[in-house]
């Protein structure tokens, strides 16, 4: 029997097959092309877009300008002119990511170290199991007057409404990231001499503070999308947020005000989203191949703190056993043995 090549069979077990197509499972994109499909994407929605509303009169258009408005009506000067000075656009954008950026990292300040405490420790994980397993099946919006009665309507009531949203995820992400730590690390660190408290700070918490970032930048645009829902009600003449003008427009029937927010509120995020994604790569550069400065800057200012900690506290000076000790004392006993009671010594006097 003639013996057939591999070419002739197919590629060879265990060898990767070469690309046919752009559609290839799982086959790395280039990075102009993965932008050039994404503008692609753009594109095609405007197209829909803009087919589906077209027309001078309503009996031309597919839907009507009432439940979505086109493109040109859309993005017209007076449109925008009015919701950026009028409505106060960028005040109303700063105040939403005020209250965000207060509840969140009120979470993360609470979160973070529980959850570390939580993963190191399981009677801990297992006795906050039920409240993270609750706050993270609850409907979030059903924390909406329950955060009315305890926290009124204020600043403060939309501060504490990110953080119950939020916090639960934080502590099982961070609990999670410290079970990833493989137990050879901890193995390791034992049979070195650290101690517990050594090994919590100076091995499971970094090695987890990758992956708790990470949870942490997926989690602040989660945020970012709840702060809506706890803006529906506004307190005198404070600013009401994103939340309060697509309120407001949908009662006034102004719907370009609430595409142009709807648009508004990804483009904030994704800006916000690449800004962490930079500090993570710069602060991780070993998993996320960035060059490192903002951990530089960690290090440096990490020893800085370890050289003012020795001027406080002086570390204790060790005095090496001299085994030269034994041998003197035994030259001389009558100066190593310890004064004789006086009751002993009355005793022994004649």
């Amino acid at each position: 029997m003639a013996e057939t090549s591999p070419s002739a069979t197919g590629p060879v077990a265990g060898s990767a097959a070469p690309a046919a197509s752009q559609f290839a499972l799982r086959q790395e994109l280039a990075r102009p092309l993965a932008f050039l499909y994404g503008l692609l994407c753009i594109g095609l929605c405007l197209l829909l877009w803009w087919v589906f509303t077209r027309g001078e009169t309503v009996e031309e258009r597919w839907i009507s300008p009432a439940v979505l408005p086109s493109p040109a009506e859309t993005f017209a000067a007076d449109t925008l002119h009015k919701l950026w000075f009028d409505r106060t656009l960028t005040r109303q954008t700063a105040a939403s990511l005020r209250r965000v950026a207060l509840g969140f990292g009120l979470a993360a300040l609470v979160g973070v170290p529980l959850g570390i405490l939580c993963g190191c420790f399981t009677p801990l994980g297992a006795f906050f199991a039920p409240l993270t397993i609750f706050g993270r099946n609850i409907p979030i919006a059903a924390l909406i007057p329950l955060t009315f009665s305890f926290f009124g309507i204020g600043e403060f009531q939309k501060v504490m409404f990110i953080f119950i949203a939020c916090v639960a995820f934080i502590v099982m992400d961070s609990a999670r990231a410290i079970g990833d730590v493989n137990s050879r690390y901890i193995d390791t660190a034992y049979t070195l001499g650290a101690s517990r408290r050594q090994i919590i700070l100076h091995v499971l918490t970094p090695l987890a503070m990758p992956s708790i970032f990470n949870s942490l930048r997926l989690l602040f645009g989660l945020a970012f999308g709840y702060i809506m829902l706890a803006e529906l009600v506004k307190l005198g003449d404070s600013a009401g947020g994103l939340g309060d003008i697509i309120n407001i427009s949908q009662r006034l029937g102004y719907q370009t005000h609430i595409i142009l927010v709807l648009l508004i509120i990804p483009l904030v995020a994704l800006a916000i989203d690449r800004l962490l994604f930079w500090i993570q790569r710069e602060l991780f550069p070993h998993q996320y191949g960035g060059h490192g400065l903002l951990r530089e800057v960690v290090r440096w200012w990490l020893h800085r703190w370890e050289d003012l900690k020795s001027l406080v506290r002086k570390p204790r000076a060790f005095a090496p056993p001299s085994y030269d000790a034994p041998l003197a004392v035994a030259a001389t006993p009558s100066a190593a043995a310890p004064p004789a009671p006086p009751d002993v010594v009355a005793r022994k006097s004649p």
